[in-house]
């Protein structure tokens, strides 16, 4: 299932189920989300380049008193729902003994498309985890004007060109932009980039 979700976690347009989707990478095509043949034109260079490394390698560590937060910088898409008017996921981790805190930073690291954020309970080694369904979703961004990455959710198996497939994860954003120097993932080229797939929510 394929739905369209800007920043504030509202559905928006749904597309129609069908067996296999082909996706634009270049961020050119004419009929976003979807390719046209467009990246042949322009010769787009798709080379991937994430190092491939698990999760837990390449993730930093911040230790509160009852959480572990694990977090993949290079992973971030920018989707912002690691710190609102409560605070931040950081500082609600190192504040854990704080049930309150406790909650919002587990609510915050679950709440990251990218995956990056990852909390655990320090006591039980639980790695707190959303349930997602075995889905995709296109992020639409009207505060930054961009058009976000693609999530995808639910443990899909992501395959490289070369055939091998890379970490099954249960929340990752995939570059649609093309100027992500972490493909296939996204880096948060598209802010920077100004990418717009013409949505009229971020009008």
């Amino acid at each position: 299932m394929m739905k369209k979700i800007p920043l504030a976690g509202v559905r928006a347009k749904k597309y129609p189920l069908q067996e296999s989707y082909s996706f634009c990478r270049c961020g050119q095509s004419k009929n976003k989300p979807f390719c046209d043949g467009t990246h042949k034109q322009i010769n787009f260079d798709g080379t991937e380049t994430a190092i491939g490394k698990k999760y837990l390698n390449q993730a930093e560590k911040i230790s509160g008193p009852e959480l572990e937060l694990t977090d993949a910088p290079e992973l971030c898409a920018f989707v912002r729902f690691c710190h609102n008017k409560k605070g931040n996921v950081w500082d609600l981790t190192e504040d854990s003994a704080n049930p309150e805190s406790k909650k919002e930073a587990i609510q915050q690291a679950c709440n990251c498309s990218a995956g990056r954020l990852v909390a655990r309970d320090k006591k039980t080694g639980k790695t707190f985890e959303p349930k997602l369904e075995p889905s995709l979703s296109l992020i639409e961004d009207p505060k930054t004007k961009t058009s976000g990455p693609i999530c995808v959710k639910g443990g899909v198996p992501i395959e490289s060109s070369e055939g091998s497939i890379y970490e099954i994860r249960n929340r990752v954003t995939l570059c649609r932009c093309g100027k992500s120097n972490n493909k296939p993932f996204c880096d948060t080229s598209h802010v920077a980039t100004e990418f717009n797939d013409g949505d009229a929510s971020i009008k």
